[in-house]
């Protein structure tokens, strides 16, 4: 199907050194401009963040510093790159939240005013969601062909919600998962298997607040430390740490704050 189209649309991704779109910097844009006639241009550069790529980017996207070290910075190209852009709207998945900011950050700090205020955006993934509520009620109505009566009440959900469990492993049977990385993964009637494929992100709290570094060490989910590892933080400041303690967070994160604070000090 040809998208009707009254001005160029570009289909962009974005790869980057991190998902914090204040600190971390695009290493990879492409970009597919489609035209009103329907024809088609595509831009695809690797580009120098001019900061160290973590490894646990390039493992996820494969760029690594040897990669980027001779290539352009964003500034040196944003004139060209704004050109190909011009008047055009924007698509993506998750591109609301996440790549036309970042654009517009970079942008922004090579002193370009990259506005959004005429262009539409389209983001495929709220697309995806709203057509396809991720709700217990549309879980229910997708796997198990059925419509949940008195949802939001306790037990009603509650009987949904294993029912399907149940209908998930039936409808996945002998299916295959692949991760970003490439990794396929059986879905399987195991609970080992289950809790691990169920679970997107290991927190080192039950609110996810602290995460873990790829050295296994707990690190900070918010505020000005944010990546920091929380026993480091604490010894350059620890009124940090009293900060914490006289705020208002979950008591089982405080707890274990406050088991990390007596490791660091010992």
């Amino acid at each position: 199907m040809q998208l009707n189209l009254t001005k160029p649309l570009i289909i962009f991704d974005l790869e980057t050194t991190g998902t914090i779109v204040g600190h971390d910097r695009i290493v990879e844009i492409c970009m597919i401009k489609i035209m009103p006639d329907g024809r088609e241009e595509e831009k695809s550069l690797l580009i120098n963040p001019a900061v160290p790529i973590p490894p646990q980017a390039t493992a996820i996207h494969g760029i690594r510093n040897e990669d980027v070290k001779d290539k352009p910075t964003f500034k040196q190209i944003a004139d060209d790159l704004l050109g190909f852009v011009g008047d055009a709207d924007l698509c993506g998945y998750n591109s609301n939240r996440f790549d036309v900011p970042m654009l517009a950050e970079e942008f922004l700090r090579a002193g370009i005013d990259f506005s959004v205020t005429c262009r539409r955006l389209i983001d495929v993934q709220n697309i995806f969601h709203k057509m396809e509520p991720r709700t217990l009620k549309g879980a229910y109505k997708f796997y198990c062909k059925k419509d949940l009566v008195d949802n939001h009440s306790a037990c009603a959900d509650t009987r949904a919600t294993y029912e399907v469990l149940k209908s998930q492993l039936d409808y996945y049977k002998g299916v295959r998962y692949e991760d970003e990385k490439g990794a396929t993964t059986p879905i399987v009637n195991d609970m080992d298997a289950l809790s691990q494929f169920s679970t997107f992100t290991k927190y080192a709290d039950l609110t996810g607040m602290l995460c873990f570094d790829e050295r296994g060490k707990e690190t900070f989910n918010f505020g000005k430390y944010k990546g920091k590892a929380v026993e480091e933080v604490f010894k350059t400041d620890p009124s940090y740490y009293d900060w914490i303690m006289r705020s208002d967070f979950p008591l089982s994160t405080k707890r274990i704050i406050n088991e990390i604070r007596i490791r660091a000090f010992n």
